[in-house]
């Protein structure tokens, strides 16, 4: 793997680098609007959305523009759907992990789940972040008795502006190798369904950080996730299924 090669031979190199992009990108706030809430008419669909800045939807200045809105504009045309967000900014797999085990116990039908950036940047170990990301679907099953998970693959960082070369060469490599991990971890799963962030590498549609998705992509993702669960929707819809 020439990428790990290449962390070790450039250590003082990349770790310059990710010092200074820490200390002058650019912070993003949370978008304004309700993280919680009912709309729609139809069928009772609950639908929870749990991760990182990127579920949170920074890089947009409304809930409306973010994963959330997109998804629940479409699944309101069906549906009553109640929302819920629980997403943080800077939160790793550990981390909510850590959190979704003090939430209270309820169902949800869906579950959106967009983890695993953070945990890129901050150096985990892609073995133990399996164990965690293991782990937080446990937890994730134990607490709100989803009847389908939909996990969001990792984005393509290596096109990131953000990040400097060699930092965003290294960072993309390891970047792919979490996506493919992960895709196999959920291999055979029926109840999951998985979103591959294959996004064209356009930079005119990322947030003005360079780091999180602008308005754009999100609403190609919201079209993503809910192309992958409308057949499921359907079926939740039914009685006569459930």
């Amino acid at each position: 793997m020439l990428d790990i090669a290449a962390r070790i031979l450039l250590f003082p190199i990349l770790a310059f680098q990710a010092v200074n992009v820490r200390l002058t990108a650019l912070r993003l706030a949370d978008p304004v609007g309700r993280r919680d809430g009912v709309s729609g008419q139809g069928p009772v669909l609950r639908l929870l959305i749990i991760g990182d800045s990127s579920a949170a939807g920074v890089g947009t200045s409304h809930q409306e523009e973010a994963l959330l809105g997109h998804m629940r504009k479409r699944l309101s045309q069906t549906n009553t759907v109640h929302w819920v967000v629980d997403a943080k900014t800077g939160a790793t797999t550990m981390d909510s992990i850590v959190r979704l085990k003090q939430c209270q116990q309820q169902k949800f039908d869906v579950v959106s789940v967009s983890l695993g950036v953070n945990d890129i940047t901050t150096l985990v170990p892609l073995s133990v972040w399996l164990r965690h990301f293991s782990t937080l679907l446990q937890v994730i099953e134990n607490k709100f008795q989803p009847d389908i998970i939909c996990v969001s693959g990792i984005p393509q960082m290596q096109y990131f502006p953000l990040l400097p070369q060699p930092l965003r060469w290294v960072v993309g490599a390891q970047a792919h190798r979490f996506d493919r991990a992960l895709r196999r971890l959920l291999a055979n799963r029926a109840n999951y369904r998985f979103i591959e962030m294959d996004f064209e590498p356009d930079v005119s549609k990322m947030s003005p950080d360079g780091f999180h998705p602008g308005p754009k992509i999100y609403a190609e993702w919201g079209s993503k996730v809910y192309r992958a669960i409308r057949g499921d929707v359907r079926r939740l819809s039914n009685p006569n299924t459930r």
